[in-house]
Protein backbone atom coordinates (compact mmCIF):
# COMPACT_ATOMS: atom_id res chain seq x y z
CA UNK A 1 0.00 0.00 0.00
CA UNK A 2 1.26 3.53 -1.21
CA UNK A 3 0.85 7.04 -1.08
CA UNK A 4 -2.48 7.62 -2.81
CA UNK A 5 -5.48 10.09 -2.82
CA UNK A 6 -6.31 8.28 -3.30
CA UNK A 7 4.95 -28.24 -4.36
CA UNK A 8 6.78 -29.20 -2.34
CA UNK A 9 9.17 -26.11 -1.88
CA UNK A 10 12.85 -27.12 -0.99
CA UNK A 11 15.44 -24.16 0.04
CA UNK A 12 18.34 -23.90 -2.19
CA UNK A 13 21.24 -24.40 -0.75
CA UNK A 14 23.52 -23.06 -3.72
CA UNK A 15 27.70 -23.84 -3.12
CA UNK A 16 28.46 -19.95 -3.63
CA UNK A 17 31.39 -18.29 -1.88
CA UNK A 18 30.15 -15.95 1.09
CA UNK A 19 32.74 -13.34 -0.26
CA UNK A 20 31.50 -13.82 -3.40
CA UNK A 21 27.54 -13.58 -3.13
CA UNK A 22 28.27 -10.13 -0.86
CA UNK A 23 29.98 -8.73 -3.28
CA UNK A 24 27.65 -9.34 -5.90
CA UNK A 25 25.16 -7.28 -4.53
CA UNK A 26 27.25 -4.83 -3.15
CA UNK A 27 29.20 -1.40 -3.21
CA UNK A 28 32.68 -1.94 -4.23
CA UNK A 29 33.52 -0.41 -0.59
CA UNK A 30 31.37 -2.99 0.93
CA UNK A 31 33.03 -5.80 -0.85
CA UNK A 32 36.15 -4.65 0.38
CA UNK A 33 35.71 -3.52 3.80
CA UNK A 34 33.77 -6.21 6.81
CA UNK A 35 32.77 -5.03 9.98
CA UNK A 36 32.26 -7.92 12.44
CA UNK A 37 32.30 -10.98 9.52
CA UNK A 38 31.49 -13.74 11.00
CA UNK A 39 31.72 -16.75 8.95
CA UNK A 40 30.17 -19.98 10.92
CA UNK A 41 27.96 -22.08 8.94
CA UNK A 42 28.33 -19.91 6.20
CA UNK A 43 26.86 -16.30 7.59
CA UNK A 44 28.20 -13.29 7.46
CA UNK A 45 27.47 -10.00 7.86
CA UNK A 46 29.14 -6.54 6.52
CA UNK A 47 29.03 -2.90 7.39
CA UNK A 48 29.46 0.05 4.77
CA UNK A 49 28.80 3.43 4.48
CA UNK A 50 25.80 4.15 2.53
CA UNK A 51 26.27 8.54 2.50
CA UNK A 52 24.76 10.81 4.96
CA UNK A 53 21.62 12.57 5.69
CA UNK A 54 21.12 15.56 7.99
CA UNK A 55 24.06 15.12 9.21
CA UNK A 56 23.68 11.77 10.16
CA UNK A 57 25.96 8.72 8.57
CA UNK A 58 24.31 6.08 6.91
CA UNK A 59 25.34 2.36 7.08
CA UNK A 60 24.55 -0.33 5.09
CA UNK A 61 24.27 -3.67 6.58
CA UNK A 62 24.63 -7.12 4.33
CA UNK A 63 23.70 -10.05 6.26
CA UNK A 64 24.51 -12.95 4.17
CA UNK A 65 24.34 -17.10 4.28
CA UNK A 66 25.72 -19.97 1.31
CA UNK A 67 22.92 -18.90 -0.71
CA UNK A 68 21.31 -15.44 -0.17
CA UNK A 69 21.98 -11.80 1.20
CA UNK A 70 19.80 -8.83 2.24
CA UNK A 71 20.76 -5.39 2.46
CA UNK A 72 19.55 -2.89 5.71
CA UNK A 73 20.31 0.48 5.49
CA UNK A 74 19.83 2.14 8.96
CA UNK A 75 17.73 5.07 7.00
CA UNK A 76 14.45 3.96 7.69
CA UNK A 77 15.52 0.13 8.44
CA UNK A 78 15.28 -0.22 4.94
CA UNK A 79 15.58 -3.71 2.86
CA UNK A 80 17.38 -1.78 0.33
CA UNK A 81 18.17 -5.08 -1.49
CA UNK A 82 17.53 -8.44 -0.99
CA UNK A 83 19.54 -11.33 -3.82
CA UNK A 84 17.54 -15.03 -4.08
CA UNK A 85 18.41 -18.11 -6.04
CA UNK A 86 16.33 -19.26 -8.68
CA UNK A 87 15.38 -22.97 -8.98
CA UNK A 88 18.62 -23.15 -11.45
CA UNK A 89 20.70 -21.32 -8.42
CA UNK A 90 20.79 -17.75 -10.32
CA UNK A 91 21.01 -14.52 -7.65
CA UNK A 92 19.19 -11.63 -8.97
CA UNK A 93 17.66 -9.08 -6.36
CA UNK A 94 13.50 -9.06 -5.71
CA UNK A 95 12.97 -6.15 -3.92
CA UNK A 96 12.14 -2.92 -5.29
CA UNK A 97 14.13 -0.04 -4.34
CA UNK A 98 17.54 2.49 -5.53
CA UNK A 99 20.60 1.74 -5.60
CA UNK A 100 21.79 5.12 -3.45
CA UNK A 101 20.98 7.12 -0.53
CA UNK A 102 19.50 10.21 -2.67
CA UNK A 103 16.87 7.77 -4.43
CA UNK A 104 15.64 7.74 -0.65
CA UNK A 105 15.76 11.04 0.75
CA UNK A 106 15.08 13.78 -2.55
CA UNK A 107 11.31 14.92 -2.74
CA UNK A 108 10.01 13.70 -5.60
CA UNK A 109 6.04 12.99 -6.53
CA UNK A 110 3.18 15.91 -5.92
CA UNK A 111 3.30 16.56 -3.49
CA UNK A 112 7.14 16.05 -3.68
CA UNK A 113 8.03 13.92 -0.69
CA UNK A 114 10.99 11.11 0.37
CA UNK A 115 10.42 7.53 -1.04
CA UNK A 116 6.97 8.66 -1.90
CA UNK A 117 5.95 4.66 -2.66
CA UNK A 118 7.94 3.61 1.12
CA UNK A 119 10.05 0.64 -0.30
CA UNK A 120 11.49 -1.58 2.48
CA UNK A 121 10.95 0.97 5.32
CA UNK A 122 9.96 0.43 8.82
CA UNK A 123 6.40 1.67 9.13
CA UNK A 124 5.36 3.79 12.21
CA UNK A 125 4.49 4.84 14.47
CA UNK A 126 1.22 3.63 12.76
CA UNK A 127 1.48 1.61 9.36
CA UNK A 128 -1.28 1.94 7.10
CA UNK A 129 -4.04 4.45 7.88
CA UNK A 130 -5.81 6.98 10.43
CA UNK A 131 -9.68 7.98 9.34
CA UNK A 132 -9.60 11.70 8.97
CA UNK A 133 -6.19 11.75 10.45
CA UNK A 134 -7.47 11.88 13.82
CA UNK A 135 -8.26 8.86 16.89
CA UNK A 136 -9.64 9.09 20.52
CA UNK A 137 -7.97 7.60 23.24
CA UNK A 138 -8.79 7.81 27.04
CA UNK A 139 -11.19 10.83 26.55
CA UNK A 140 -8.49 12.86 24.09
CA UNK A 141 -8.22 13.63 20.46
CA UNK A 142 -5.03 13.48 18.77
CA UNK A 143 -4.46 14.98 15.26
CA UNK A 144 -2.27 14.06 12.86
CA UNK A 145 -0.62 14.89 9.43
CA UNK A 146 -3.14 15.00 7.03
CA UNK A 147 -0.74 13.34 3.92
CA UNK A 148 -3.11 10.84 2.13
CA UNK A 149 -6.40 12.53 1.54
CA UNK A 150 -8.07 13.40 4.87
CA UNK A 151 -6.09 10.60 6.07
CA UNK A 152 -2.72 9.72 7.78
CA UNK A 153 -0.46 7.47 6.13
CA UNK A 154 1.61 5.17 7.74
CA UNK A 155 3.09 7.55 10.50
CA UNK A 156 2.55 10.70 9.01
CA UNK A 157 5.18 13.14 6.49
CA UNK A 158 7.95 11.89 8.93
CA UNK A 159 7.54 8.37 10.08
CA UNK A 160 10.05 5.52 11.11
CA UNK A 161 11.36 5.17 7.46
CA UNK A 162 12.65 8.49 7.65
CA UNK A 163 15.06 8.75 9.94
CA UNK A 164 18.49 7.40 11.10
CA UNK A 165 18.24 4.75 13.29
CA UNK A 166 21.07 3.68 15.71
CA UNK A 167 22.31 -0.06 14.86
CA UNK A 168 24.16 -3.15 16.69
CA UNK A 169 25.52 -5.88 15.09
CA UNK A 170 23.89 -9.11 15.77
CA UNK A 171 25.88 -12.62 16.00
CA UNK A 172 24.87 -15.67 17.67
CA UNK A 173 24.56 -19.30 17.41
CA UNK A 174 22.93 -19.80 14.23
CA UNK A 175 21.83 -16.18 12.71
CA UNK A 176 23.18 -13.09 12.15
CA UNK A 177 21.49 -9.51 11.67
CA UNK A 178 21.04 -6.18 13.21
CA UNK A 179 19.26 -4.52 15.85
CA UNK A 180 17.90 -0.79 14.61
CA UNK A 181 17.05 1.42 18.07
CA UNK A 182 15.48 4.49 18.21
CA UNK A 183 13.07 6.66 20.82
CA UNK A 184 9.56 8.07 19.03
CA UNK A 185 9.05 10.85 20.98
CA UNK A 186 5.96 12.24 21.95
CA UNK A 187 4.62 14.16 19.17
CA UNK A 188 5.95 12.53 16.17
CA UNK A 189 3.20 12.24 13.59
CA UNK A 190 2.18 16.13 13.53
CA UNK A 191 4.39 18.60 11.28
CA UNK A 192 3.26 21.99 11.90
CA UNK A 193 4.37 23.49 8.72
CA UNK A 194 2.64 20.62 6.57
CA UNK A 195 0.73 21.66 3.92
CA UNK A 196 -2.11 20.21 4.90
CA UNK A 197 -5.23 20.91 7.62
CA UNK A 198 -3.37 21.77 10.88
CA UNK A 199 -2.90 19.20 13.62
CA UNK A 200 -1.42 19.99 17.16
CA UNK A 201 -0.90 17.01 18.78
CA UNK A 202 0.78 14.03 16.82
CA UNK A 203 1.03 10.73 19.23
CA UNK A 204 1.01 10.64 22.81
CA UNK A 205 4.07 9.40 24.48
CA UNK A 206 7.48 8.40 23.80
CA UNK A 207 8.05 5.13 22.09
CA UNK A 208 11.34 3.08 22.74
CA UNK A 209 11.30 1.04 19.90
CA UNK A 210 13.59 -2.04 18.65
CA UNK A 211 13.54 -3.87 15.36
CA UNK A 212 15.54 -7.15 14.95
CA UNK A 213 16.38 -8.53 11.54
CA UNK A 214 17.94 -11.75 11.13
CA UNK A 215 19.02 -14.25 8.55
CA UNK A 216 19.55 -17.79 9.08
CA UNK A 217 21.63 -20.74 7.07
CA UNK A 218 17.88 -22.09 5.60
CA UNK A 219 16.93 -18.47 3.94
CA UNK A 220 14.80 -17.11 6.82
CA UNK A 221 14.89 -13.44 6.75
CA UNK A 222 12.86 -12.80 10.49
CA UNK A 223 11.57 -9.70 11.73
CA UNK A 224 11.14 -9.23 15.12
CA UNK A 225 9.41 -5.91 16.32
CA UNK A 226 9.53 -4.74 20.27
CA UNK A 227 8.65 -1.39 21.65
CA UNK A 228 7.52 0.07 24.90
CA UNK A 229 5.68 3.59 25.98
CA UNK A 230 5.76 6.05 28.76
CA UNK A 231 2.14 7.04 28.17
CA UNK A 232 -1.10 5.45 26.64
CA UNK A 233 -0.91 5.34 22.87
CA UNK A 234 -1.26 3.71 19.72
CA UNK A 235 1.37 2.00 17.87
CA UNK A 236 1.21 -0.46 14.76
CA UNK A 237 4.70 -1.34 12.90
CA UNK A 238 5.61 -3.48 9.82
CA UNK A 239 7.65 -3.27 6.90
CA UNK A 240 7.18 -2.02 3.41
CA UNK A 241 8.90 -4.08 1.10
CA UNK A 242 7.95 -4.28 -2.48
CA UNK A 243 8.50 -8.09 -3.85
CA UNK A 244 8.96 -9.14 -7.80
CA UNK A 245 10.38 -12.37 -7.24
CA UNK A 246 11.28 -12.59 -10.88
CA UNK A 247 13.98 -10.16 -10.05
CA UNK A 248 13.58 -6.00 -9.82
CA UNK A 249 12.69 -4.56 -12.59
CA UNK A 250 11.92 -7.18 -15.03
CA UNK A 251 8.05 -6.36 -15.68
CA UNK A 252 5.10 -7.19 -13.72
CA UNK A 253 3.78 -9.29 -10.41
CA UNK A 254 0.68 -10.34 -12.20
CA UNK A 255 1.18 -13.42 -13.32
CA UNK A 256 2.89 -14.16 -9.46
CA UNK A 257 0.45 -17.28 -8.04
CA UNK A 258 -0.40 -15.82 -4.14
CA UNK A 259 -2.16 -17.88 -1.71
CA UNK A 260 -3.29 -16.06 1.17
CA UNK A 261 -4.55 -17.66 4.59
CA UNK A 262 -7.36 -15.60 4.69
CA UNK A 263 -11.46 -16.23 4.92
CA UNK A 264 -12.37 -12.67 5.41
CA UNK A 265 -10.70 -9.16 4.51
CA UNK A 266 -12.26 -5.46 5.89
CA UNK A 267 -13.61 -3.28 2.75
CA UNK A 268 -12.65 0.30 2.73
CA UNK A 269 -14.66 3.27 1.15
CA UNK A 270 -13.47 5.57 -1.84
CA UNK A 271 -10.58 7.05 0.73
CA UNK A 272 -9.51 3.72 1.60
CA UNK A 273 -10.60 3.56 5.13
CA UNK A 274 -12.09 0.30 6.46
CA UNK A 275 -16.16 0.43 6.73
CA UNK A 276 -16.13 -1.74 9.82
CA UNK A 277 -17.08 -4.67 8.55
CA UNK A 278 -15.45 -7.80 8.06
CA UNK A 279 -16.46 -9.47 4.91
CA UNK A 280 -15.91 -13.28 3.28
CA UNK A 281 -13.81 -13.56 0.43
CA UNK A 282 -15.74 -16.15 -0.98
CA UNK A 283 -17.14 -15.95 -4.68
CA UNK A 284 -14.81 -12.49 -4.67
CA UNK A 285 -11.54 -11.57 -6.43
CA UNK A 286 -10.43 -11.56 -3.02
CA UNK A 287 -10.64 -15.44 -2.45
CA UNK A 288 -6.62 -15.99 -1.95
CA UNK A 289 -7.63 -19.37 -0.21
CA UNK A 290 -6.20 -21.24 -2.92
CA UNK A 291 -3.46 -20.12 -5.30
CA UNK A 292 -4.41 -17.82 -8.23
CA UNK A 293 -2.57 -15.57 -10.63
CA UNK A 294 -2.51 -11.70 -9.13
CA UNK A 295 -3.57 -10.30 -12.88
CA UNK A 296 -6.93 -12.90 -12.95
CA UNK A 297 -9.37 -10.55 -11.22
CA UNK A 298 -7.58 -7.47 -11.09
CA UNK A 299 -9.61 -5.75 -13.54
CA UNK A 300 -12.80 -7.57 -12.67
CA UNK A 301 -16.43 -5.10 -12.35
CA UNK A 302 -15.50 -4.80 -8.41
CA UNK A 303 -16.74 -1.82 -6.71
CA UNK A 304 -13.45 -2.33 -4.09
CA UNK A 305 -11.50 -3.23 -7.03
CA UNK A 306 -12.18 0.30 -8.73
CA UNK A 307 -11.70 1.88 -5.54
CA UNK A 308 -8.27 0.73 -4.92
CA UNK A 309 -7.28 1.01 -8.52
CA UNK A 310 -6.29 -2.88 -7.67
CA UNK A 311 -5.39 -4.26 -4.09
CA UNK A 312 -4.80 -2.15 -1.33
CA UNK A 313 -6.66 -4.12 1.15
CA UNK A 314 -6.47 -5.86 5.16
CA UNK A 315 -6.95 -9.02 4.91
CA UNK A 316 -7.77 -10.79 8.54
CA UNK A 317 -5.54 -14.15 8.98
CA UNK A 318 -7.44 -16.95 9.86
CA UNK A 319 -6.75 -17.35 13.24
CA UNK A 320 -8.32 -16.84 16.55
CA UNK A 321 -8.74 -13.71 18.19
CA UNK A 322 -5.71 -13.10 20.78
CA UNK A 323 -3.66 -16.01 19.26
CA UNK A 324 -0.39 -14.41 18.53
CA UNK A 325 1.92 -18.01 17.54
CA UNK A 326 3.62 -17.22 14.18
CA UNK A 327 1.40 -18.79 11.26
CA UNK A 328 1.60 -18.87 7.95
CA UNK A 329 -0.21 -15.76 6.62
CA UNK A 330 0.59 -15.67 2.26
CA UNK A 331 2.94 -17.73 0.11
CA UNK A 332 4.25 -15.90 -3.23
CA UNK A 333 5.19 -17.87 -5.98
CA UNK A 334 6.96 -16.96 -9.42
CA UNK A 335 6.21 -19.49 -11.89
CA UNK A 336 9.15 -18.64 -13.95
CA UNK A 337 11.66 -18.51 -11.75
CA UNK A 338 10.51 -20.74 -9.14
CA UNK A 339 11.14 -18.76 -6.81
CA UNK A 340 8.93 -18.60 -3.51
CA UNK A 341 8.32 -16.30 -0.99
CA UNK A 342 6.57 -17.75 2.05
CA UNK A 343 5.49 -15.40 5.32
CA UNK A 344 4.38 -16.18 8.40
CA UNK A 345 3.30 -13.84 11.11
CA UNK A 346 2.07 -13.39 14.68
CA UNK A 347 0.22 -10.31 13.64
CA UNK A 348 -3.88 -10.72 13.09
CA UNK A 349 -4.23 -9.21 9.12
CA UNK A 350 -1.91 -8.27 6.15
CA UNK A 351 -2.08 -5.57 3.81
CA UNK A 352 -1.70 -7.00 -0.04
CA UNK A 353 -0.62 -3.97 -1.89
CA UNK A 354 -0.67 -4.47 -5.65
CA UNK A 355 1.56 -1.58 -6.70
CA UNK A 356 -1.45 -0.01 -8.09
CA UNK A 357 -0.12 3.91 -8.24
CA UNK A 358 3.49 3.20 -9.29
CA UNK A 359 3.23 5.55 -12.47
CA UNK A 360 6.55 5.41 -14.45
CA UNK A 361 8.61 7.98 -12.23
CA UNK A 362 10.40 6.20 -10.14
CA UNK A 363 13.56 4.57 -11.45
CA UNK A 364 15.00 1.54 -9.38
CA UNK A 365 18.20 0.04 -8.44
CA UNK A 366 18.42 -1.74 -11.88
CA UNK A 367 17.77 1.47 -13.43
CA UNK A 368 14.00 0.94 -15.12
CA UNK A 369 11.56 2.62 -14.45
CA UNK A 370 8.62 1.24 -12.29
CA UNK A 371 5.32 0.74 -13.58
CA UNK A 372 1.64 0.08 -12.50
CA UNK A 373 2.25 -3.79 -10.84
CA UNK A 374 6.05 -3.91 -11.25
CA UNK A 375 6.36 -5.24 -7.82
CA UNK A 376 4.13 -6.19 -4.44
CA UNK A 377 3.66 -5.41 -0.93
CA UNK A 378 2.62 -7.93 1.82
CA UNK A 379 2.59 -5.85 4.83
CA UNK A 380 1.89 -7.91 8.26
CA UNK A 381 0.01 -5.87 10.57
CA UNK A 382 -2.99 -4.62 12.97
CA UNK A 383 -6.59 -3.62 10.41
CA UNK A 384 -6.03 0.19 9.55
CA UNK A 385 -7.63 2.33 11.22
CA UNK A 386 -7.99 0.21 14.52
CA UNK A 387 -7.93 3.44 16.74
CA UNK A 388 -11.40 4.63 15.31
CA UNK A 389 -12.48 0.73 15.01
CA UNK A 390 -13.66 -0.54 18.39
CA UNK A 391 -14.52 -3.75 16.62
CA UNK A 392 -11.13 -4.44 15.48
CA UNK A 393 -8.34 -5.73 17.51
CA UNK A 394 -6.81 -3.31 19.69
CA UNK A 395 -3.64 -1.14 18.93
CA UNK A 396 -3.69 0.60 22.22
CA UNK A 397 0.11 -0.09 24.31
CA UNK A 398 0.35 1.27 27.82
CA UNK A 399 2.97 1.67 30.35
CA UNK A 400 4.18 -1.22 32.01
CA UNK A 401 3.11 -3.33 28.70
CA UNK A 402 5.57 -4.41 26.01
CA UNK A 403 4.50 -4.50 22.18
CA UNK A 404 6.04 -7.73 20.04
CA UNK A 405 5.23 -8.25 17.05
CA UNK A 406 7.17 -11.10 14.54
CA UNK A 407 7.10 -11.40 11.01
CA UNK A 408 9.10 -14.41 8.78
CA UNK A 409 10.03 -14.81 5.87
CA UNK A 410 11.08 -17.86 3.78
CA UNK A 411 12.57 -17.95 0.55
CA UNK A 412 13.01 -21.29 -1.46
CA UNK A 413 12.27 -22.43 -4.84
CA UNK A 414 9.60 -24.73 -6.60
CA UNK A 415 10.35 -26.74 -9.25
CA UNK A 416 7.03 -25.26 -11.29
Amino acid sequence: MRRSCRTTSRVVAVGVAVVALVAAGATGAEAKVRHGGHHGGGLSITKAPFGEVGGEDVDRYTLANRSMSVSILTYGGIIQELRAPDRRGRLANITLGYADLNGYTVPRGDPPVPNPSYFGGIIGRYGNRIADARFMLDGDTYTLDANNGPNSLHGGDQGFDRFVWKAEPIQRRGVVGVTLTRTSEEGEGCVPDAVQPPCTTGYPGNLEVEVDYTLDKRNNLRIDYRATTDAPTVVNLTNHAYWNLAGEGTGTIYDHRLTLDASGYTPVDETLIPLGSIDPVAGTPFDFRTPHAIGERIRDDNLQLKLGQGYDHNWVLDRRAGDTRMKRAARLRDPDSGRVLTMSTTEPGIQFYSGNFLDGTLYGTSGKAYRQGDGLALETQHYPDSPNQPDFPSTVLRPGEKYSTSTNLEFSTSRR
